[in-house]
């Protein structure tokens, strides 16, 4: 499945540097680092692998949480995965484009909850990339931007969804990844785990 994965990572993100995507070895990597983090979703008609989510375990430092995409990810290997991490960090959720709109993100992100469930976790955070911030780059800042999609006076694909399911934004993340659709920011979205015992800031 491996190949398949690298393919749908390539039709999901086409404007991110390439060296930042993941390849088939990489998710040849993630299963053995963490299987239980690694998500996909096949369409029964075809057999084809059209969605998919990669997670690892991490500890978290809410009052340090300025990185960049490829040192959290450890260059898309997941080597530094923390099996004690009391976190899910979501690396990657993609939808092929030919399947969007189908609830397929969703179903990602509820099994992910799942699994933060199952594990104990206090939860999940993620660099959730403002997919939408280049159609409005010139009259809006950054900050601008986060702040209507959280007032739901813009929508953003990315986002708004995230937004939907129950995450909050904790913060921006500049130079997260490079690509122009996003003019490289983050937001830094958290999900905390509704039936973890403690509910505190950091970890």
């Amino acid at each position: 499945m491996a190949d398949a994965l690298a393919a749908v990572q390539e039709a999901c993100f086409p404007t991110l540097d390439p060296a930042q995507r993941m390849r088939a070895e990489h998710y040849r990597s993630h299963v053995a680092v963490f299987p239980e983090g690694q998500h996909a979703v096949i369409e029964r008609a075809s057999g084809r692998v059209v969605a998919s989510s990669t997670d690892f375990r991490t500890k978290v430092d809410f009052d340090h949480y300025q990185h960049r995409y490829m040192d959290a990810v450890a260059d898309n290997w997941l080597t530094n995965h923390d099996p004690e991490g009391d976190w899910l960090y979501g690396a990657d959720v993609g939808v092929h484009p030919d399947h969007r709109g189908r609830g397929l993100s969703r179903l990602l992100l509820d099994a992910q909850h799942d699994l933060v469930r199952r594990l104990g976790l206090r939860g999940r955070v993620a660099g959730a990339l403002p997919a939408g911030y280049h159609r409005v780059a010139r009259d809006l800042s950054i900050e601008a931007y986060v702040a209507a999609v959280v007032r739901g006076q813009q929508s953003d694909p990315v986002l708004s969804a995230q937004l939907r399911r129950g995450y909050e934004v904790h913060g921006l993340i500049a130079d997260y990844v490079d690509d122009p659709t996003c003019a490289n920011h983050a937001v830094f979205v958290v999900w905390r785990n509704p039936e973890h015992r403690s509910r505190g800031r950091a970890s």
